[in-house]
């Protein structure tokens, strides 16, 4: 068979894209799990690199042995079927991990290896057995290695913008992975058509009906109120359930594996205790009118928040513009002139918005796994501070102990506030006397100095109750303040899990 001239350039230039699309697709694999923190991306990025390293090394020792087009088609469809297993095998391995390794690092690593390292080192071997198989003389060995190299990395860098602005949030996760595998055997095709055919036909039909399966699940599924929607940001699923503590049909939304929002089916209210405690407003400042939300999710407080205070606006930013789409579909959001969407980062906002609010309410730390620490840092707390009127209040959630070594995080941040704030307060939601008890804690910041806040009691039995959750007790300053500079909170929220 006569192969194409510039068939090995595009058959390096295609697996380049591959490996940066597969590791882009990892994210939202591991991310349902794992979420998507530092830890899990050097998980992830560490593996693939040392895997494509082992499929450079062994792609070269194989190339020298023996060389052929033939070998070259069996390794590029040997990754295929990696892929294909992986899209089969993913949800098993990592529901097992989850549940028996507790360590969210060792069980991020064994999933790396088991689930992306296979066709990363088939991969790997792309590059320098093309590079073998294109070398005519000694004379031109560098110019054809080094340019080779150059188009496989121009490969990458096209998968890269591909899979991040287009492939991922237009296909999903399995689709995509389906998409991976069956490009991966149309290149094998190309390079012998003849050679391991069976093997071929029988993987491009595997995974095109697991393309249709999984269409028919995905259509069963949204049938019985299940939803699985990649974004651009995040992974989220939406589906119905009871609620054991509230006794109440509820709509869930979660976001890399986080309960993000709860809406109740039947009747209007706050699903999460914590939220309710975001009231607190009204004590600290009655008068406040204008409102500021950082991060939206399913809008459950937002909502909450219209219906209470008919003389008060609120501004909402969530980064995600999908989430609000699904929120306006599943979770009831609707168009209000006294509420303001604006989709961008939180501190972005921050960084540029010249508005002034009484009330900044943060809902940013919903996540062990994916906090997003530029929110957490004193330049942070400074733009709270800087968008507060001269009595404005920010009421933060924050996951955490407040005591021991899984309390670093919350007394890191209380120091933080602190540096800025006159007057820092902290609620425990569920137990205000145990300070090792890992849970919902509101972070109460005052920009005014003058009037202390002494009694913490209210004429409202609500936020009365509220309030006798005080932490009264000492909090040390044993911990440094986060800055943009040094923000280990990935670190500090790993030792909580």
């Amino acid at each position: 068979m006569k192969i194409h001239k510039y068939i090995l350039e595009i058959v390096v230039f295609i697996c380049g894209a591959v490996v940066m699309i597969f590791e882009l697709v990892g994210s939202r694999v591991l991310g349902p799990y794992f979420g998507v923190s530092i830890s899990i991306w050097t998980s992830l990025i560490g593996i693939i690199l040392g895997s494509l390293s082992l499929g450079y090394y062994l792609g070269g020792v194989i190339a020298d042995k023996r060389v052929n087009y033939k070998i070259f088609s069996l390794i590029v469809i040997l990754s295929a079927f990696c892929i294909g297993l992986t899209l089969f095998i993913k949800d098993f391995l990592l529901i097992f991990l989850q549940t028996s390794i507790p360590n969210i690092n060792t069980s991020s690593v064994i999933a790396s290896v088991i689930l992306f390292s296979p066709t990363s080192i088939f991969l790997g071997m792309v590059s320098p057995y093309a590079a073998k198989l294109k070398l005519i003389s000694l004379e031109n060995s560098g110019a054809t290695i080094g340019n080779l190299y150059a188009i496989s990395t121009t490969g990458s860098i096209f998968g890269t913008f591909l899979a991040g602005f287009y492939l991922i949030p237009h296909f999903g996760t399995n689709k995509l992975l389906i998409i991976l595998t069956i490009t991966l055997v149309v290149v094998s095709f190309l390079l012998s058509a003849k050679d391991f055919f069976k093997l071929k036909i029988t993987i491009l039909v595997i995974v095109i009906v697991g393309w249709i399966a999984i269409g028919g699940f995905g259509y069963i599924f949204f049938r019985n109120g299940f939803i699985d929607v990649d974004t651009s940001y995040s992974r989220i699923w939406i589906y119905d359930d009871y609620d054991t503590i509230n006794k109440e049909s509820v709509r869930t939304l979660l976001i890399n594996n986080e309960k993000s929002s709860k809406m109740f089916l039947n009747k209007n209210g706050l699903v999460f205790e914590y939220t309710k405690y975001y009231n607190l407003a009204r004590y600290f400042n009655p008068n406040f009118k204008s409102t500021l939300m950082l991060g939206g999710a399913g809008y459950s407080y937002p909502k909450d928040f219209l219906l209470n205070y008919p003389n008060a606006t609120m501004d909402v930013v969530e980064i995600d513009p999908k989430v609000t789409e699904l929120a306006r579909k599943y979770f009831n959001l609707k168009d209000n002139p006294r509420l303001n969407i604006y989709h961008e980062d939180g501190r972005v906002y921050l960084n540029r918005t010249q508005n002034k609010y009484d009330i900044v309410f943060g809902d940013a730390f919903t996540s062990f796994h994916s906090l997003p620490y530029q929110m957490t840092t004193k330049e942070a707390v400074r733009k709270i501070f800087g968008a507060l009127n001269d009595n404005g209040v920010a009421i933060v959630n924050i996951i955490s102990s407040i005591e021991g070594v899984k309390g670093q995080f919350l007394r890191a941040e209380y120091a933080t506030y602190k540096d800025v704030f006159p007057q820092v307060y902290l609620f425990p939601v569920n137990d205000q006397n145990d300070g090792e008890k890992v849970q919902n804690i509101i972070l109460v910041a005052l920009k005014s100095g003058n009037n202390s806040v002494e009694s913490f009691l209210s004429n409202e039995l609500e936020l009365n109750g509220y309030l006798q959750h005080l932490w009264k007790k000492k909090i040390n300053l044993d911990m440094p303040i986060l800055t943009d500079d040094f923000a280990p909170v990935d670190y500090y929220i790993n030792k909580i899990i």
